[in-house]
C-alpha cells in the first residue's frame, strides 16, 4: 500500500509538472471576464514572446467596441502585458449610454492555472495614455469558444496544428485590421432549395494538412541580454552626485518596451515607452570608473526596430542619444567618471 501511494504521488507530481509546461505556452486562446468592471472577450495569440489579437468590450451584440491588441509574455514570471492598440470597430446601442470600451487600456496580469483545467489572468489595468491612472482590476478566465467571431479564430483553433507559424499569424493580422465581427447565435435551419435536376457533386481537390510546427521556448530577458551584440552609441563623462536618465519612444508610439542592464545587472524591466519620460536616477558614488548601460528590446513594437530617445542630465549638462535595439543587437551607453580617468 505504501509503495502504491508513493507511486500515485509521483505520478500526480509528474502530471502537474507536465501540465505546467504545456499551459505555459497556452496563453493563446479566448479569455472572457471583466476588465475595469466591463465585460470583455479577449483573443490572445502568442508569437515568440510577443502577443497580439483582439479585445471586445461589450454589453450585448449591439453594443461593443473592438480593438486590436499588442503586448508581450514574460514566461519565466508567467506575466502577460498587453494594450488596446487600435480601435477597429464600434457598435453602440440606441441610447449610447454606458457604451463600453471608450478608453484604451494597458493591462498587466498573472497567468495561472489553479487546477482542473481552469486558467486565469488576474491583474490590473491602467489608462493606456496615462499609466499612472489605474482603471480597475483584470479578471479573465480561459473559455472554450468565442462569443464574437473573427479571423483570429482560425489561428486559435489550429494553433497546435501549424497555425502557430509566424507567417500565418502575420498574414491573419493584416486581414484582421478590417473586421466584421458577429455575435454567436443559434444556427437557423435553412430552407432547402428546389432542385429541378440532379446535379453532379463538385470535385474538390484534397488539401494537404499543414504539418505541426514546434515552438521553441521564448528566451528570457537575461538570455537576450547575453546573446545579443552590444553596440556602443555614446560615451558620457560623469561628475557630481547623480545621473538622471529619461527614456521616451523615439518616434511614433508603437508599443516598444525595454529592459535596462547596468554593468551586466538587470535594474529595470517592462519599461513601456511613450511620449512621457520614464526616469531613472543613478547615484554616482555607486558607479565604477567605467560603466555600461545596455538597453535590451523586450519586443519590436509594430514598427521595428525598437527605438528609444534618451536624455541624460549630469549636473548642468544635457546629453541626448537615439538608442536602437532588435533581435540581434542592443544599444550601449558608457558612463566614465571624470575624476578617475
Amino acid at each position: 500500500m505504501k509503495r502504491s501511494a508513493l507511486n500515485n504521488t509521483i505520478l500526480i507530481i509528474f502530471i502537474c509538472l507536465f501540465a505546467q509546461q504545456v499551459t505555459a505556452q497556452m496563453i493563446t486562446g479566448v479569455w472572457r471576464g471583466k476588465i475595469n468592471r466591463q465585460k470583455v472577450e479577449l483573443k490572445i495569440i502568442q508569437k515568440g514572446d510577443s502577443l497580439r489579437g483582439t479585445s471586445y468590450y461589450y454589453q450585448s451584440s449591439n453594443n461593443y467596441r473592438r480593438y486590436s491588441i499588442k503586448g508581450f509574455f514574460d514566461e519565466p514570471n508567467n506575466l502577460a502585458i498587453w494594450w488596446d492598440d487600435e480601435l477597429l470597430e464600434e457598435k453602440t446601442g440606441r441610447t449610447g449610454m454606458g457604451s463600453p470600451g471608450k478608453e484604451a487600456l494597458l493591462a498587466q496580469a498573472d497567468f495561472n492555472c489553479p487546477g482542473e483545467g481552469i486558467m486565469k489572468l488576474e491583474g490590473e489595468a491602467n489608462l493606456k495614455e496615462d499609466e499612472n491612472r489605474p482603471k480597475g482590476e483584470v479578471h479573465l478566465d480561459k473559455a472554450n469558444n468565442p462569443s464574437f467571431y473573427d479571423e483570429w479564430d482560425f489561428v486559435i483553433e489550429n494553433f497546435t496544428a501549424g497555425a502557430n507559424d509566424p507567417y500565418i499569424i502575420d498574414s491573419v493580422g493584416l486581414i484582421a485590421r478590417h473586421p466584421v465581427p458577429v455575435i454567436a447565435e443559434k444556427p437557423v435551419a435553412a430552407v432547402p432549395p428546389v432542385i429541378k435536376e440532379k446535379a453532379k457533386p463538385p470535385v474538390v481537390a484534397a488539401q494537404a494538412k499543414a504539418p505541426p510546427v514546434s515552438i521553441a521556448a521564448p528566451l528570457t530577458i537575461e538570455q537576450k541580454f547575453a546573446q545579443r551584440q552590444k553596440i556602443p552609441v555614446l560615451e558620457i563623462p560623469v561628475a557630481g552626485d547623480s545621473i538622471e536618465l529619461n527614456f521616451y519612444d523615439n518616434a511614433e508610439i508603437d508599443g516598444d518596451s525595454i529592459t535596462l542592464f547596468l554593468n551586466e545587472k538587470l535594474i529595470f524591466k517592462h519599461i513601456y515607452l511613450t511620449d512621457k519620460p520614464f526616469t531613472v536616477k543613478l547615484p554616482v558614488s555607486e558607479l565604477q570608473q567605467s560603466n555600461e548601460l545596455v538597453m535590451v528590446a523586450e519586443n519590436l513594437g509594430s514598427i521595428p526596430p525598437n527605438t528609444s530617445f534618451m536624455v541624460a542630465y549630469i549636473g548642468e549638462k544635457r546629453y541626448e542619444a537615439r538608442l536602437e535595439s532588435n533581435e540581434g543587437s542592443s544599444a550601449m551607453i558608457r558612463f566614465v567618471k571624470e575624476s578617475e580617468r
